[in-house]
């Protein structure tokens, strides 16, 4: 069945798909650990200020020329409703605030609603509130995939259906983006922020729902599983059944947010980006890494158990 002429032999092919993402991982760990990740105030601290003008608001090309001309740069704006500007930046002096607020004013009557100063302290928080998001939503998506499995433990217990999906989600799905965010921070100061950290979960969990499609697909034909079926033909054919729903949802996302990276506003546009890396990178490991590991920790779990 696995050579089965209907259906795509990706398992059978499953080291090529994984020493492919495995050389993507590891490139995305170098750029790490050679450039790091350029955070933003949120983490490092710094500024921010919030305006409201009175009349029309001034085009965001013109906002930020005043930052520029008070000496504050890669200044991250915003807008709020239909009169507020909101901007976040390095941390300044009095002298520099007070002329930032003049440039601002020049553009049209408008009143200053807050100024703040974000600690170094307060950004270190940010960090660990950060990490224990993403380690609360990994270990709540493996204790759901082991209940919602726990009727599948033919080869392979339900836990490890659980394992695998995070697994991939984590080093996969979520390391790539951020050596990506690695090499756009050092080459074009591409920040990390929250909203950042906002669209890790968001691949996170769209990574998990299309690796629990196939593992699902799995489970059926698995309780439909005839004798003489191996394990890996019906995962490989569990994948062929899949695999053109998987890459159609995916698409339909990609697109809204590439019109989201180039239509949008700058404060958006690296946010689109790093979902869309996630779509990417989500659809190819839910299709040619995670199921290729479940097929893989079985062989190994019959050759030394």
């Amino acid at each position: 069945m696995l050579h089965d002429s209907r259906y795509m032999n990706i398992i059978g092919r499953k080291y090529i798909f994984l020493t492919f993402s495995g050389l993507l991982v590891l490139a995305s760990f170098v750029s790490l650990g050679i450039w790091g990740l350029h955070f933003g105030i949120d983490f490092t601290g710094g500024s921010l200020i919030e305006i409201s003008y009175q009349a029309s608001r001034p085009p965001v090309e013109l906002v930020r020329e005043q930052f520029t001309r008070a000496g504050v740069d890669s200044a991250t704006i915003q807008f709020s409703g239909e009169q507020n500007v909101i901007a976040r930046f390095r941390d300044v002096d009095e002298s520099t605030h007070q002329k930032l607020v003049q440039g601002l004013g020049s553009l049209g009557a408008m009143q200053e609603k807050r100024f703040d100063a974000i600690g170094p302290t307060i950004g270190a928080q940010f960090q660990r509130r950060a990490l224990l998001a993403l380690a609360l939503a990994l270990a709540g998506i493996v204790l759901y995939l082991t209940w919602a499995f726990r009727q599948v433990s033919r080869p392979l217990a339900s836990w490890k259906y659980g394992t695998v999906a995070v697994a991939v989600a984590l080093f996969h799905d979520i390391v790539i983006p951020v050596g990506v965010f690695s090499v756009l921070g050092h080459y074009f100061g591409a920040e990390v922020d929250t909203l950042f950290i906002t669209a890790l979960l968001t691949i996170l969990g769209f990574s998990v729902h299309d690796t629990i499609v196939v593992f699902d697909r799995t489970r059926e034909n698995l309780r439909m599983q005839k004798s003489t079926e191996s394990f890996a033909a019906t995962v490989n054919k569990s994948v062929n059944e899949t695999i053109t729903r998987s890459i159609m949802t995916s698409l339909t996302v990609f697109l809204v947010l590439a019109a989201i990276l180039f239509l949008g506003g700058a404060t958006t546009k690296y946010f689109a980006l790093a979902l869309m890396l996630g779509v990417v990178f989500g659809t190819y490991s839910s299709i040619f890494v995670a199921s290729p590991l479940l097929v893989i920790w079985d062989n190994w779990h019959r050759r030394w158990v």
